[in-house]
């Protein structure tokens, strides 16, 4: 794959990324060997934007990782993140983002990659307790120490993206985006427009949904995590199903999958509101990787926009059921 995208700072990326969240067993058990192979699998196929985070398995998505960068870290755009402390899987997550822990967690992630460099380092979710000028100031330490090379915010409001970006250049906000997740239209995907910030939309599949492979909440294992957002709930299902009926409906006439549909609507938006934009859809599949990849070929008229653009507003139920640690929740 040749295509790339210029997001903010001047990082240029591959034009779909891999969000290896998935790889870890938030949606069921995972296998490393077929984890691993689909990394090398995405890499392959120029999906060259690779995402983790600390937290994610606890580290091991970032140990997990690692395996590939040993032999193939000059060919990865890496970007991870830090700010949520402990298990957010055992209760309410907490959020640190004062100076030290910043210092703490990057070098804490270089030594579980085993890189000496992460090409964007984000914050993972905003320490209410802490200025995002102290936060950022600090995450600019580490582009000076050359141990980052752009920085990053995940779920930020406008305003503290405007108030970031007086402190140092973001390449990049990232954000859950989908034909069902909107909210960040309003401020957030502007602002970012406005002031040359790229935006990686997270969950650009909503969760898997958006796929039609979900139709009921017995489709789930027992240890998803999906049984706790509201969306997914008994009550909100029909209504989000009827969504995905309009993608399939689409996805027909373009001789497509719903997966890519859904990638296609919202490269389309993200052009249509002016922002450098790129999805990080995430699965332990190598040959979804090689599905979401060919997106990039599916073409939409007008008319299929209005009708996925309609479809939108029946999505029932929130993102989450706490949307304080989300951008939504503090506009």
């Amino acid at each position: 794959m040749t295509d790339t995208v210029m997001l903010g700072d001047d990082l240029t990326v591959s034009a779909v990324g891999f969000g290896a969240m998935a790889l870890t067993p938030v949606y069921g058990d995972v296998d490393d060997a077929e984890s691993l192979a689909t990394l090398h699998r995405a890499v392959d196929l120029g999906v060259t934007f690779l995402d983790t985070a600390d937290v994610y398995g606890g580290g091991a998505n970032e140990r997990l990782i690692a395996n590939l960068l040993t032999t193939r870290r000059d060919e990865v755009t890496l970007a991870t993140k830090f700010g949520i402390a402990g298990d957010p899987t055992a209760g309410a997550p907490t959020f640190r983002g004062d100076a030290a822990y910043v210092r703490q967690s990057i070098d804490e992630s270089l030594g579980r990659l085993r890189t000496d460099v992460v090409d964007l380092y984000y914050m993972h979710r905003r320490d209410l307790t802490v200025p995002i000028e102290e936060t950022v100031g600090a995450m600019a330490e580490l582009v000076t120490a050359g141990k980052v090379r752009h920085l990053g915010l995940s779920e930020v409001t406008a305003d503290e993206l405007r108030a970031a970006v007086a402190v140092h250049p973001i390449a990049a906000v990232q954000s859950e985006w989908s034909i069902w997740s909107r909210d960040v239209e309003r401020q957030v995907v502007p602002a970012a427009a406005e002031l040359g910030v790229g935006f990686v939309p997270y969950s650009p599949l909503g969760q898997g949904f958006l796929t039609g492979t979900v139709t009921s909440a017995a489709d789930l294992s027992g240890s998803d995590f999906r049984h706790h957002l509201p969306r997914f709930s008994s009550d909100a299902l029909d209504a989000n199903l009827a969504v995905v009926e309009v993608i399939r409906a689409v996805a027909d006439e373009r001789e497509a999958t719903p997966a890519q549909v859904a990638l296609a609507w919202l490269r389309y938006r993200a052009d249509e509101l002016g922002v450098a934009s790129v999805p990080i859809p995430g699965t332990r599949r190598a040959a979804r990787v090689e599905e979401n990849l060919d997106s990039l070929d599916v073409a939409l008229s007008d008319g299929q926009l209005a009708r996925l653009d309609a479809a939108a507003e029946a999505v029932s139920g929130d993102r989450f059921a706490d949307l304080s640690f989300v951008s939504a929740g503090r506009e």
